[in-house]
């Protein structure tokens, strides 16, 4: 499967998607983690396959969290599933779990977070990658 911008992605129109999550999966569980992230997320999704959100989420230690971000999308010339990444900045792991987050500092860090999704319509469902720990599944629904 080869995933480019393609010609039908680039006349669409600039949109929004609402999105939450509905599963969630540490590859190595431990009691303490979290499988409910009870995320809420905004994103804008531009025609050209750019875009920036934002979304607030309990972490894998049921601590509030925020993170922002901006990525690419690149959607199937053919069909409807995409591939994404997308780079911004988290905030939330805290007290004694500040340091399960990579370069946490400041109570701010850095995350990648690559994505592939399929959408019918203006409904979307998204498997995302959560470093080497975690997947999550997300549903959305795309609007103008």
């Amino acid at each position: 499967m080869v995933l480019i911008p393609s010609v039908a992605a680039a006349t669409e129109q600039d949109s929004w998607t609402l999105q939450t999550s509905v599963y969630t999966r540490h590859f190595n569980p431990d009691p303490d983690h979290n499988e409910r992230q009870e995320l809420i997320g905004l994103e804008r999704n531009r025609a050209d396959g750019l875009l920036y959100g934002a979304a607030t989420f309990r972490n894998s230690f049921r601590q509030r969290s925020l993170c922002a971000y901006g990525g690419k999308a690149w959607q199937h010339d053919r069909w409807p599933v995409y591939a994404k990444v997308s780079a911004g900045l988290l905030q939330g792991y805290r007290g004694k779990y500040r340091d399960k987050l990579p370069l946490n500092r400041f109570g701010v860090a850095p995350v990648i977070i690559p994505a592939l999704g399929t959408h019918l319509g203006p409904v979307g469902i998204e498997a995302v990658l959560l470093g080497g720990n975690a997947m999550m599944v997300n549903v959305g629904y795309r609007f103008r």
